[in-house]
């Protein structure tokens, strides 16, 4: 596609006007409702009819037909807050060397105003798929009011694209999240005498065994399962040997794993009861046959596994995560996106879809 073709111009001026809107309307996870209105509006003056729940804002292609496959196109409108090194105001659009400045810019406005601009070049063509967009809420957070919460509102899905900035390269596996709390039980004594039983020099037992694990199964795409020690608590006042020591485990788990099957591993080597906070935060792997991979390998696509989480660890469907902009831009101050990245998100998001309906 032709970047100055009258069409895809008028798309992409509609994406950038959107994105600039989105900048300038704060929305904090949880915190979503205007940037909802905003994409809600701008679909409705598309000619979109938008479906809303809670922060969530949904769409389905205008000859939507049930016998067809379905593809769903999502990305996150919400966002993390600033953080103290931000020079510019990140809650203004500022434009300034082929580039916009702003919180959210890169993380994901520029994924899902580009989804959001192919969603309208498809939207009233006859073709061999259902396309439904959803601009979903709580990403950042991995929160139940965000994409969990409208699947089943959806139908059953052959395909995710999920809008993550990755340099348009496509990430075709994810780790998932387990976050653990774990308790060691000591018994309390003085300090002065030889007494107790201190949960302290227990819990050492466990995080040096920790230190050194090495989960038994590798991923080809993500490699080793990682655990890291992150919080540590225990005592109240000096002479007291402690009782009770509980640290925290971020567990991030690859697709050779289930989330449970990780949380196994670890029983079998540690003295700690574990606890898990969440059971729902899953690693994804598209399957080797599935012909997202074939398409990804027509246009020459880069296809990696991905550590970062995303609204992919909530699809519970075949997925990847593709977009413009680059994960190393998130969360940093003075966010940007360039404006070439969003010209080629559009294009590339046609691209993908286009070569996709193609095949068999």
């Amino acid at each position: 596609m032709n970047y100055s073709n009258p069409s895809f111009q008028s798309l992409y001026e509609e994406a950038i006007s959107l994105l600039v809107s989105m900048i300038e309307t704060p929305s904090f996870s949880k915190e979503e409702e205007k940037t909802g209105d905003l994409i809600a509006d701008f679909l409705e003056k598309m000619g979109i009819k938008a479906h809303r729940k809670g922060n969530n804002i949904w769409a389905f292609n205008k000859l939507f037909n049930p016998i067809k496959p379905n593809i769903l196109l999502n990305s996150h409108h919400d966002t993390v807050k600033p953080n103290a090194g931000y020079t510019k105001d990140p809650f203004k659009a500022i434009i300034e060397d082929g580039r916009i400045y702003g919180l959210g810019s890169n993380d994901a406005g520029g994924c899902l105003v580009s989804l959001i601009g192919a969603f309208c070049y498809f939207y009233e063509k006859d073709i061999p798929y259902n396309l439904i967009l959803a601009a979903t809420a709580e990403e950042e957070i991995s929160g139940k009011n965000g994409v969990e919460s409208i699947l089943n509102e959806l139908p059953e899905l052959e395909l995710a694209i999920v809008g993550e900035p990755t340099l348009m390269q496509m990430a075709v596996a994810e780790k998932g999240l387990l976050v653990i709390d774990a308790t060691v039980k000591g018994k309390a004594g003085h300090a002065a005498r030889e007494e107790g039983e201190n949960a302290i020099y227990k819990a050492l037992d466990d995080l040096n065994k920790l230190r050194e694990y090495q989960f038994k199964k590798e991923s080809p795409y993500l490699g080793k399962t990682k655990v890291t020690a992150t919080i540590i608590q225990a005592g109240s006042q000096h002479n007291v040997v402690p009782d009770t020591c509980t640290y925290t485990l971020d567990v991030r788990v690859t697709d050779s794993y289930t989330l449970e099957e990780a949380l196994a591993e670890l029983k079998n080597i540690l003295k700690a009861e574990l606890n898990p906070r969440s059971l729902r935060l899953n690693s994804s792997k598209v399957p080797d046959d599935h012909k997202i991979l074939k398409v990804g390998k027509m246009l020459g696509l880069e296809t990696y596994g991905s550590p970062t989480l995303s609204d992919q660890a909530l699809i519970p469907f075949p997925s990847v995560k593709i977009g413009p902009g680059d994960s190393a831009r998130s969360h940093t101050a003075d966010e940007f996106i360039y404006f070439k990245e969003i010209q080629e998100g559009i294009h590339g998001y046609i691209a993908l879809l286009e070569n996709y309906f193609q095949l068999p």
